[in-house]
């Protein structure tokens, strides 16, 4: 796995504010929330970047964002609308490079971004 801090995470060796975890995914809260509710969701498996992805990792890349919707819906901001994003490499504004989907929303969430 992963030596990203979000590895350790997926591993259970860091302990973090989970949400959600199936045998694929975790999702947890942000330590530096941008939005009231702002949830980042990680593959277990390691995959550095989005630039990363292989056709075979299709279905997993749907399982975050069915992930994020079952999230949206037990943090109760489905209804009212919220926002995904993933960030890729330096300049795309990835810091961590596990892969994650940032689940944002409880504020009016406006474009562009911010």
């Amino acid at each position: 796995m992963s030596d990203t801090i979000f590895g350790k995470i997926a591993r259970g060796e860091v302990p973090a504010d989970l949400v959600y975890e199936d045998e694929a995914v975790v999702a947890f809260r942000d330590l530096n929330p941008q939005a009231p509710t702002h949830i980042l969701i990680i593959p277990r498996r390691p995959i550095p970047t989005l630039n990363d992805l292989e056709e075979e990792d299709a279905a997993l890349v749907g399982k975050l964002f069915l992930a994020a919707k079952q999230i949206a819906a037990q943090e109760g901001i489905a209804a009212a609308g919220y926002r995904t994003v993933i960030n890729c490499n330096a300049e795309g504004g990835q810091t961590v490079f596990h892969l994650h989907l940032h689940l944002l929303g409880g504020r009016p969430m406006g474009w562009p971004p911010g």
